[in-house]
């Protein structure tokens, strides 16, 4: 999957902080409604479309539940009027997916959901019955992928020809790219609150406040960013990848300058709206040489948690699984088969990784084993693994190559077809909106 294309199979619904197959959440259910609520009031009407109060209250509910943090009713009402907002601009482009008549279909939501469940670690039904024991619409969740999905199509009907990158384009970006060597650049993840007026900057800014709290308190930012940023950059948590000085709103650069790494800023105010930044790194461009390890990796996963006193049956019959594949295994593709038989729990490819980025202790573990051979059995209190190392190589990360160029120039242009899009769709809105 390239770093920033904007048609990504990644539906934000697939970040959710759900528990793993075989663990219980140690968190309380989403705040109730509130005693005497009356779910059918109407709080807006979008060209004779109704959004009702149970609506955005369903919608908070699943914002609640996706972060795994306990969060309190007084956030959640903080949080109400845009997720009012961000309903009424999913209904607008809900009706222009209709118009189109561009088709979302059972299947591409079933497809959407099943990736979710695989990326949780669970058994198929697993998510409806989970959101439905915390009260949470099932249907909240399928409208926003059906949404999700069908934007992505209508947005591509829209550029049409301009999808294809011509070698012109990315002549120009290599040229950019090196008049700027020796800079600074940003490895960025943003949420993006649109305003486009004095009253509703202010309601963005009560927004971005609350779910700034939620982020210093520990919720993921792609989850956040993929529940409630209106940037295309959603469907990719957030992520806008490495960016160049010359790619910063101003003001963002200025806070990104002073910044540590793992920061999450305060609301900045940018061209039609607010962001929430995330800084992910910083690098010199053109000067970032890295190990990047190409894996496979075998999970066995346990029933139970591990007391290494007192091992059960099924713990042990895992341990001398991995012990055979550690000691058979003669190339990668064996590695991915005996994953595969163990259910896949993980995916047998984690993706390419950074050596650098890795915690010391699994570092440790990949520095000392040769390319082509199995490591050893290692043991966690979830189950054990056996990584084999397919491809090793040494490569200057500091300048993108010509694909991430070309994803980067596609991503841009989505970016820009889907905001102004938005903008004549609200402008030629027939809107009643209601507190």
């Amino acid at each position: 999957m390239s770093r920033r294309h904007a048609f990504s199979a990644l539906i934000a619904a697939g970040l959710l902080a759900l528990p793993a197959a075989g663990q219980t959440a140690n968190l309380p259910p989403p705040p109730a409604p509130a005693a005497g609520i009356d779910a059918t009031k109407i709080v807006a009407i979008v060209n004779g479309d109704v959004i009702s109060r149970g609506d955005v209250d369903s919608r908070r509910r699943l914002f609640a539940l996706s972060t795994g943090l306990p969060t309190s009713t007084d956030v959640l009402d903080r949080l109400a009027p845009q997720i009012r907002q961000q309903l009424i601009d999913e209904r607008l482009r809900l009706q222009e997916i209709q118009r189109r008549r561009i088709v979302v279909d059972d299947q591409d939501i079933a497809h959407a959901i099943a990736d979710v469940e695989q990326r949780n670690g669970m058994p198929a039904g697993t998510l409806r019955q989970r959101l439905a024991a915390d009260n949470v619409d099932f249907h909240t969740l399928v409208d926003q992928i059906r949404v999700q999905i069908g934007w992505t199509r209508v947005l591509r009907e829209v550029l049409g020809p301009r999808l294809q990158v011509s070698d012109g384009d990315i002549a120009e970006q290599e040229k950019l790219m090196k008049q700027q060597v020796g800079q600074t650049e940003f490895h960025v993840g943003e949420i993006f609150i649109p305003a486009e007026t004095a009253a509703s900057l202010d309601e963005a800014r009560h927004f971005a406040d609350a779910v700034i709290q939620q982020l210093r308190a520990g919720a993921p930012f792609p989850v956040v960013a993929a529940q409630f940023s209106q940037s295309q950059t959603a469907l990719e948590g957030g992520d806008l990848g490495w960016m160049q000085p010359s790619q910063i709103d101003p003001a963002e650069l200025r806070v990104l300058n002073e910044m540590p790494v793992g920061a999450v800023s305060n609301p900045v105010v940018v061209p039609g709206g607010l962001t929430v930044v995330s800084l992910r790194g910083k690098r010199e461009i053109g000067h970032d040489l890295a190990t990047l390890l190409s894996v496979r990796q075998a999970f066995y996963r346990f029933t139970s948690a591990l007391d290494q006193n007192n091992p059960t049956e099924q713990q042990k019959q895992a341990l001398e699984q991995a012990r055979h594949l550690s000691a058979t295994a003669k190339d990668c593709d064996a590695i991915a088969a005996a994953n595969q038989a163990a259910g896949a729990v993980r995916p047998s490819d984690p993706g390419e990784i950074r050596l650098d980025t890795v915690a010391p202790t699994m570092r440790n573990v990949l520095d000392h084993v040769p390319e082509g051979h199995a490591s050893q059995p290692l043991v966690a209190q979830d189950g054990i693994l056996v990584l084999m190392i397919c491809a090793r190589q040494e490569k200057n990360l500091g300048l993108p190559s010509k694909q991430e160029l070309t994803d980067r120039i596609i991503s841009d242009r989505i970016e820009l077809a889907s905001r102004q899009l938005m903008h004549d769709l609200q402008r030629r809105a027939m809107l009643d909106v209601r507190s």
